[in-house]
């Protein structure tokens, strides 16, 4: 773009000006006739990406000159600084900084401040002020109530450019593959121009991922998927970029800097069980769950965080779903003589899939235990209206994400968080897939928000609340809901089990 004399001037001026009072404070900008930096706004929305963030700056200088401060930032704020040259990223990050600190913005500052780990060409005097005001912010941010797996690299970044690493081929494909769907899906319907590039996992190693990404001049990486992969990486000290991944490792606790964790965790719903029967005044209680390593799984998370709570857990079942239920029932409730034997029982926790859930209730009818509680994870609700195979499970108390029992959960499907992604993949997706497709939109949403993780807490997802652990794991709190005449209905009132009709 051709600049005339007056603004080559104005702009050299500026950068003076900006370096000559690094270490001043940021509240004098000497004032210049008025220029229309309003008209390169405008210009710029017509123009090319590239000549529309030169445009931006030219405007945002000119309103720093003005003193219009707060005008100034939200021009420089708009800029996508990845289409300047390195010239003009520099110009752009001593221009934005100054003026983030003067509105005493530290992330703001941070995302400016990202130039001085891409070696751009700089004086000394820039760099210097550069790092004055980068270790500025981050004192700032160092402070209760920021939480300390921040990300500096993201901090204050607008986030554009994501690289998503999911496989293609192998056993995760399916689950790739609609997560993959869902986030395309949203990005669309959100409109705001984030770049999505895929990657499929199956074909390079961890660290070649990477290299792929800083190729692309990604921001961060959503994935992997694999629960393996994953628990490579958190044993690292740290990854090379930002990561978002698609599962949670094996180890006790993620310990990977820049590394966070999200998923459909079925240990955290039994985890969510336990703390619900306790708080219910459940003090014994028994447990079924199928003999598998799934089960194993789900079982001692519920059983660890029960004990933890105060509970005893009296009685476990690890059932065989393909034998009879009435088995593993009679085992359960201490059947004898054909009665349930419940001294020692307070409540039952059920982990099951629909077909073989939907025989537990009938069986602990016919062995005179109708009013037992059970609570059950989502994994026995298929999601769709099914009134009359799910009258066999009236009074079962479940959780289960928002977008599957939206009535229970928020009031209504209209006011389900990202609605207008939800009627889109309702009316496209098998109920069996739109977990995970509300997995993908979580996930898209998430990783937009990595440039601060304050966001994250207590986010209303279409996977349920979530919330950020201080070792980088993301963690869902779900709704409960209670069969009643076949459909899934609210529990109005947690702790309070019968005054809930």
């Amino acid at each position: 773009m051709k600049q005339s004399l007056r603004g080559l001037l104005a702009t050299a001026f500026m950068a003076l000006l900006i370096t000559g009072c690094a270490m001043q404070p940021p509240s004098v900008v000497d004032r210049v006739p008025d220029q229309d930096a309003n008209r390169l706004l405008s210009q710029a929305e017509q123009q090319a990406p590239e000549q529309a963030a030169q445009t931006r700056l030219e405007a945002a200088n000119i309103l720093a000159q003005q003193g219009q401060r707060e005008n100034a930032f939200e021009a420089a704020d708009s800029i996508d600084e990845s289409l300047l040259s390195d010239t003009d990223r520099v110009r752009w990050a001593m221009l934005y900084s100054e003026l983030a600190r003067g509105l005493d913005n530290p992330r703001a500052v941070l995302r400016a401040t990202q130039v001085l780990d891409d070696e751009l060409p700089m004086q000394a005097n820039q760099q210097e002020t550069l790092a004055e005001r980068q270790q500025w912010a981050r004192e700032a941010l160092d402070q209760p109530g920021v939480s300390t797996v921040s990300i500096p690299e993201l901090e204050g970044a607008n986030i554009q450019r994501i690289l998503v690493a999911l496989p293609e081929s192998g056993p995760l494909s399916s689950v790739a593959s609609t997560i993959a769907t869902a986030m395309r899906n949203h990005n669309e319907i959100r409109g705001n121009g984030v770049q999505l590039s895929f990657l499929d996992t199956s074909q390079y190693s961890l660290d070649e991922i990477y290299n792929r990404a800083a190729q692309m001049n990604a921001q961060l990486v959503i994935g992997p998927l694999d629960k393996g992969q994953v628990t490579q990486l958190e044993q690292r000290d740290s990854v090379p970029m930002p990561t978002l991944a698609l599962n949670y490792g094996n180890s006790d606790r993620n310990r990977a800097s820049r590394l966070l964790q999200y998923g459909l965790s079925a240990e955290d719903e039994a985890r969510q069980a336990a703390r619900r029967a306790y708080q219910d005044g459940h003090r014994q209680m028994s447990v079924m769950v199928p003999d598998n390593d799934w089960g194993r799984r789900v079982g001692e998370a519920f059983w660890n965080e029960y004990h933890r709570q105060g509970g005893e857990v009296t009685n476990a079942v690890r059932y065989n779903p393909s034998s009879s239920v009435s088995n593993a029932v009679q085992t359960a409730l201490n059947v004898s003589g054909e009665r349930a034997r419940l001294s020692n029982i307070d409540a039952l926790f059920l982990l099951a899939l629909p077909d073989y859930a939907r025989q537990v209730p009938p069986t602990m009818d016919y062995y005179y235990a109708p009013n037992l509680p059970i609570y059950a994870t989502s994994h026995l609700h298929e999601g769709r209206r099914q009134i009359r195979l799910d009258q066999d499970l009236n009074d079962v108390m479940f959780m289960d994400i928002p977008w599957q029992i939206p009535d229970a959960a928020v009031g209504g499907e209209e006011v389900l968080p990202f609605y207008s992604t939800y009627q889109r993949l309702r009316d496209e997706t098998d109920a069996s897939s739109f977990r995970l497709m509300a997995m993908g939109v979580d996930a898209l949403e998430l990783a937009t928000r990595l440039s601060d993780l304050s966001s994250l807490e207590g986010l209303s997802g279409s996977t349920g609340t979530l919330r950020l652990a201080d070792d980088g794991r993301i963690y869902r709190e779900l709704p409960w809901a209670k069969f009643q005449n076949g459909t899934p209905s609210p529990i109005l009132i947690p702790g309070l089990i019968g005054n809930d009709e």
